[in-house]
């Protein structure tokens, strides 16, 4: 099955054309990073307006690069959920109107679910495959918006294991980088300037690593506040916060303690369902500390551990139709066109589309 899939929940705007739920034709991705950057974050009615500038060129894009049309797609996907509100609604109005005047049916898709089966995706060069349906999986979903503990019994069958209570990992990146002022999105910013820097430079807390009613949850507003004590501490001693040794160190020390805890939670939940494989995704697992500190300690346990290539960590339309094909597959497809934009949908739990 070949699908158009088209992603717009926050301020990316993305088209793909996906077959059989792994081979991508076409993945194409306007950026707004740098739109938003001024603002230190994710401006949400910019982040609309362009993706109304945006949405019908990437798509034109997309079926080009495939060499189709949008009749010659087998259905239309689109996200509907969960992400920003207004932008949600540029990708389902224009997923509408083609499905309409193409006369394909039309599949809603979670954003979350997305991101589980960017693992699915084929990519060239990915060395170590993709994970197989030998279940179950434990999946971290961990991005700016959402820092989620998933097991996956079955293709379509989730249980949530737990998430932040708080902040999500990539939002707390954003907001140490602007408190170091390092720029725009946090995670690339920070990965950067802790190239060189000390991991143990700082002793900062792991939250919740021994509380037993919150196994498997999160929670980073006690890490940006010691980075903050900690900034304001550094200064009154008279250090230079704009040292560049100074700030690889705290850089360092603050992406360490949140792949850490990323780690040790993943790990933990992993042991307890018994997996058979852990899946890392979303936009901080593009993230080489959190690879490296994964990779080392799933290795030492035996556990195979699958994360997609950097070009499907960030939010994609090719995610989207990997999705759509996995979910869809074996089900009557839904009136697409009476679908609605959910803000805050959850990924759903105990189905199983098989």
């Amino acid at each position: 099955m070949k699908i158009l899939a088209i992603e717009t929940s926050c301020d990316e705007t993305a088209a793909a054309v996906v077959e059989d739920g792994r081979v991508v034709h076409a993945n194409v991705v306007a950026t707004q990073i740098e739109l938003h950057r001024r603002f230190g974050g994710v401006f949400p009615e910019v982040a609309s307006r362009q993706h109304v500038l945006a949405i019908q060129p990437v798509i034109a894009q997309a079926l080009a690069e495939a060499g189709v049309s949008a009749r010659g797609v087998d259905a239309i996907a689109v996200t509907h959920g969960p992400g920003l509100a207004g932008s949600l609604l540029v990708g389902v109005n224009a997923a509408k109107g083609l499905a309409l005047a193409a006369d394909r049916p039309l599949l809603p898709v979670n954003h979350l679910e997305g991101h589980v089966y960017s693992n699915w995706l084929d990519a060239p060069g990915r060395a170590q495959g993709h994970p197989d349906d030998n279940f179950p999986v434990v999946v971290l979903i961990v991005s700016g918006g959402h820092t989620e503990l998933i097991e996956m019994r079955g293709h379509g069958c989730y249980r949530r294991l737990g998430g932040t209570l708080d902040d999500a990992a990539g939002e707390a990146f954003d907001k140490v980088a602007r408190l170091l002022d390092l720029g725009f999105p946090g995670g690339p910013a920070i990965q950067q300037t802790a190239e060189h820097g000390d991991p143990g430079a700082f002793e900062l807390p792991r939250a919740l690593r021994h509380a037993a009613d919150h196994r498997f949850d999160f929670s980073f507003s006690g890490l940006k506040t010691a980075m903050l004590n900690l900034t304001r501490r550094l200064s009154r001693e008279g250090r230079d916060l704009h040292d560049a040794h100074l700030l690889a160190d705290l850089a360092a020390a603050f992406q360490q303690a949140v792949a850490d805890v990323l780690v040790e939670k993943t790990t933990d939940a992993a042991l307890a369902t018994n997996a058979r494989q852990v899946c890392i995704c979303g936009g901080v697992s593009a993230n080489r500390a959190l690879r490296a500190t994964a990779a080392a300690r799933l290795d030492a346990l035996g556990i195979p551990l699958y994360i997609p290539p950097l070009i499907y960590c960030t939010d994609n339309a090719a995610m989207i139709g990997a999705a759509a094909d996995y979910r869809w597959r074996n089900q009557p497809w839904p009136d697409g066109l009476a679908i609605d934009v959910h803000a805050s949908l959850p990924l759903p739990e105990e189905e199983n589309t098989l």
